[in-house]
């Protein structure tokens, strides 16, 4: 089959932060073959950034949630994906269960890394190198080139796209006025506290940048609604609180029209990232070298204490001091260097 026929299922990821970074895997298979059509096969709350990734063809929706098995589901969907006569499928996640799709779909290349037993179902298993390639970026798009590439692999940004009109149109339904500088306020993590930076430095920001003329919106979706409104307490309410009050694509939206981001590692630190706004993120118990912003002038902080990063939901030390121990001072240093 030529290379102007190939067509390519991608089994992504469940995490926002994650399909972010997929999409360098997506710039770098457009760039070896520009008429490969690639289809992503997702869950439905990650298709708003499916639709700004301009190289996805078709997102489908992926009727598991994170973690089910669903076997005769997963048996039943390769079965109808058939039809669609894919090349080539690439398996992103690590799990079994992740590689069922595309063996039943009968996709002859099945490419992945090795994982809970993965012979079989995937015919290019892959071994993962972790000392050569340390980043998650880095091993997504190493999945979209030959086995025998020279790795690391060159990485490009992810790119999410925004339009004017929608732009306008969350302009238009939150009652926005946009003619001062936005700083975007991020203080969620799904992962887990020990990734949170205190609202009480997020408030300190706010009331400084806020008395220097700046509009500053807070971020987070409904999980995130109550520290977001610790914050706006704490800053005497001179925030624009979306958290819970957006859609996924919305929130994407708004971030494209703000100066500045302040976020923990979240997936909403990768989506301002990929929309090129000036990103100052603030690392506690991650590690910046495993899932860092993608973008050449992201600003990190991170104390890189003895304790960290230990990479767990809460703090086994009880104290925090790597997130704690960041000051407003220093994230308002960087955001003056940035503005």
């Amino acid at each position: 089959m030529s290379a102007k026929s190939e067509k390519i299922l991608i089994i992504g990821p469940s995490w926002v932060g994650d399909m972010v970074m997929a999409q360098s895997l997506f710039i770098i298979l457009k760039k070896r073959n520009p008429q490969c059509l690639l289809d992503v096969l997702a869950p439905v709350w990650c298709f708003p950034l499916l639709e700004r990734m301009p190289e996805v063809n078709t997102a489908l929706p992926m009727p598991l949630g994170h973690g089910k098995l669903g076997l005769q589901t997963r048996i039943r969907l390769g079965r109808q994906l058939r039809s669609n006569v894919y090349t080539q499928a690439i398996v992103l996640p690590n799990s079994w269960k992740s590689a069922l799709i595309p063996f039943f779909a009968k996709v002859p290349l099945r490419s992945g890394y090795l994982g809970e037993a993965r012979w079989g179902l995937l015919n290019d298993a892959r071994r993962l190198d972790k000392n050569r390639l340390r980043m998650t970026v880095q091993r997504f798009v190493a999945l979209g080139l030959p086995i025998n590439a020279p790795l690391p692999p060159d990485c490009p940004y992810p790119q999410l796209i925004t339009t004017r009109t929608q732009q306008e149109r969350v302009i238009e339904k939150f009652g926005l006025s946009c003619t001062s500088q936005i700083l975007a306020l991020c203080p969620g993590a799904e992962f887990g506290p020990a990734k949170r930076w205190p609202a009480t430095h997020y408030a300190e920001v706010a009331i400084e940048k806020h008395q220097q003329g700046w509009q500053v919106w807070l971020f987070g979706s409904d999980k995130d609604a109550a520290v977001c409104a610790e914050i706006n307490r704490l800053s005497g309410g001179v925030c624009q609180d979306f958290s819970g009050k957006t859609s996924l694509g919305e929130a994407v939206d708004l971030l494209s029209l703000t100066s500045v981001v302040v976020s923990n590692d979240s997936g909403l630190m990768h989506i301002a990232a990929a929309l090129n706004k000036k990103v100052i993120a603030l690392y506690g118990s991650s590690d910046p070298g495993f899932t860092p912003p993608l973008q050449a002038e992201a600003v990190i902080i991170n104390l890189q204490l003895d304790c960290s990063p230990c990479f767990k939901r809460e703090c086994p030390l009880g104290h925090t001091h790597c997130l704690t121990q960041i000051s407003p001072h220093a994230v308002l240093a960087a955001l003056d260097a940035k503005a």
